[in-house]
C-alpha cells in the first residue's frame, strides 16, 4: 500500500526537502506539492491524495483557510511553528485530522502520515504518542512484506552494483542454483521480471541502505 500525499508549504527548501524524504520511504509518495493555500486548493482539483500536509501560514491563502474551503477532502495534517492551543482548535474546526509541529523528526511526521491515512486523529497531545507507535512501520504489500532476510540481502546486494549470479553465489557463500532460487522467488513477491526492476524495488523499500 502507497500512501498518497500532497504537501503546502511557502518555504521552498523546506517543501522540498520534506518532499523527498518522505518520498524516499516505501510506503509514501509525494503526488504534489504547492506553495500557498491557493495553489493547494487548484493542485487538489486534478489531484487526489490520501493525506495532506499544510501549514498555516501562507501567501494568498493560508493552510487553515484552505481547509475551510474543501469539501469532502482527504484526510489533512497541520505542520506548523505554531503550537498554540488556539491554533489547534482553528485546525481542528477547519476539519484537519492532526496538528504536528515542523521539528517532529521525520520518523514521527511518517507515522503521522500513516494514522491519518487509518482514519486516526492526532489532535490530542496527551495520546499523540500512543498513536504515533501504532503507526511507525511502513506498510509493505503482501508481497514485499513477505520476503525473507536472506532475499532482502540478495536485494541489497543488486542494488549495490553486485549484480552476476557468481557474485551474488560468492559474496553470500551460497550456490548460484540457490541465487537462482531466491530471485526467482524475489520476482514472484514482487511481481517483477528482472534484476533492473529488482534494484528499483530495493530502492523503493529502502532496502538499498
Amino acid at each position: 500500500m502507497t500512501i498518497r500525499i500532497v504537501i503546502a508549504d511557502d518555504h521552498t527548501m523546506l517543501r522540498e526537502g520534506l518532499s523527498q524524504a518522505l518520498d524516499s520511504l516505501p510506503d509514501i509518495e509525494v503526488v504534489a506539492t504547492a506553495a500557498d493555500g491557493r495553489e493547494l486548493l487548484e493542485t487538489l482539483a486534478s489531484v487526489t491524495p490520501d493525506v495532506i500536509l499544510v501549514d498555516i501560514e501562507m501567501p494568498r491563502l493560508s493552510g487553515i483557510g484552505a481547509l475551510r474551503k474543501l469539501e469532502g477532502a482527504p484526510p489533512s495534517i497541520v505542520v506548523t511553528m505554531h503550537s498554540e492551543d488556539d491554533q489547534r482548535r482553528k485546525a481542528a474546526a477547519a476539519g484537519a485530522s492532526g496538528f504536528l509541529s515542523k521539528s517532529a523528526p521525520l520518523p514521527d511526521l511518517a507515522a503521522a502520515i500513516r494514522a491519518v491515512a487509518a482514519g486516526e486523529e492526532l489532535l490530542d497531545e496527551a495520546v499523540l504518542d500512543e498513536v504515533l507507535d501504532r503507526h511507525r512501520q511502513p506498510i509493505l504489500d503482501e508481497g514485499a512484506a513477505a520476503l525473507t532476510a536472506r532475499e532482502r540481502e540478495v536485494l541489497r546486494l543488486l542494488a549495490s552494483g553486485v549484480s552476476s549470479t557468481e557474485d551474488l553465489a560468492d559474496r553470500l557463500f551460497i550456490s548460484q542454483k540457490t541465487v537462482k532460487n531466491h530471485l526467482a522467488s524475489i520476482y514472484d513477491k514482487l511481481a517483477i521480471t528482472d534484476r533492473a526492476q529488482a534494484v528499483v524495488e530495493a530502492i523503493r523499500l529502502g532496502i538499498n541502505r
